[in-house]
């Protein structure tokens, strides 16, 4: 039987910008650190390290940009942190644009740009989309838009500054994930970050016609020593660390999806990245 839509049911609608706001302004509560005065001071160092360990796999969304971006072109890498994107891509670019608000990012970036003797890349200090930069070709923010409340207008400026490609890498939860499940039963909505789908969403309530790709491989697993290690991971990342109301049920997930080996809880594989591509009007 079909379901009843008669006018007296509330319309079929999301407002994804406002769902985007809502995880968004959740996970700054769950994390308040990452939003008082520089996060990555003392840190840079050590995300630096992290992305170089895994310069050498394979990327396929990495690949897809390096291809698409025209030799002698202009891009703007939004978020650059310490360059894992800007610096490859001065090799192919005429001339980049690397912005971050962050000093502590900007000032390994400086160091890395010397150490690889790139001349063509330009450094803006400020925060997206608040930061004045000229038109460039391409536009790029790859994992820099979770704290940013209003996805409208960092999407809007985005499109403003591009002349031929948008691109926007975000992570793309698995729908069978640990996480989802479990925002599933305690929010309603199987969803426990801002990513995937609803900023596609957004982009299409933008009117947008935008393009996906998702990478060809997920994000590194997860392991937990204990259960009750894993427990107290879910409990924070669901801003639950002072209460025990949910505890059995956590548990009772965490027992029922993780896997025991080698002594240690393997997580099962709880996102991928996905870039999503658009072509300012």
């Amino acid at each position: 039987m079909a379901p009843d839509l008669g006018e007296q049911r509330a319309p079929l609608t999301v407002d994804w910008s406002a769902l985007w706001r809502d995880l968004v302004e959740h996970a700054a509560q769950v994390a308040p650190e990452r939003s008082a005065g520089d996060y990555w001071e003392g840190r840079a160092e050590g995300f630096h390290d992290r992305v170089q360990a895994r310069d050498g796999q394979p990327d396929s969304i990495r690949d897809f940009v390096f291809h698409a971006v025209r030799p002698g072109s202009t891009v703007l890498d939004i978020g650059a942190g310490t360059g894992a994107w800007a610096i490859p891509l001065a090799g192919r670019a005429e001339r980049v644009t690397a912005v971050d608000s962050s000093a502590s990012m900007i000032s390994v970036l400086r160091r890395n740009i010397a150490a690889q003797d790139v001349s063509n890349i330009d450094i803006a200090a400020g925060s997206w989309p608040e930061v004045s930069v000229a038109a460039h070709d391409y536009c790029l923010a790859a994992h820099s838009v979770y704290g940013s409340p209003d996805l409208v207008a960092f999407v809007e400026k985005m499109t403003e500054v591009a002349r031929r490609t948008c691109f926007l890498v975000v992570r793309a939860p698995a729908a069978a994930s640990v996480m989802a499940e479990a925002a599933g039963h305690l929010w309603g909505l199987p969803l426990d970050r801002p990513g995937f789908m609803v900023a596609y969403n957004v982009l299409l309530q933008l009117g947008l016609t935008p393009n996906v790709l998702f990478a060809d491989r997920a994000s590194d697993p997860v392991c937990s020593a204990t259960l009750e290690d894993a427990v107290a991971r879910l409990k924070q990342h669901f801003g639950l660390a002072t209460s025990a109301e949910h505890d059995d049920y956590l548990l009772d997930l965490l027992q029922r999806r993780l896997e025991h080996h080698d002594g240690s809880y393997q997580w099962p594989p709880e996102s991928r990245s996905a870039l999503i591509s658009w072509r300012p009007e």
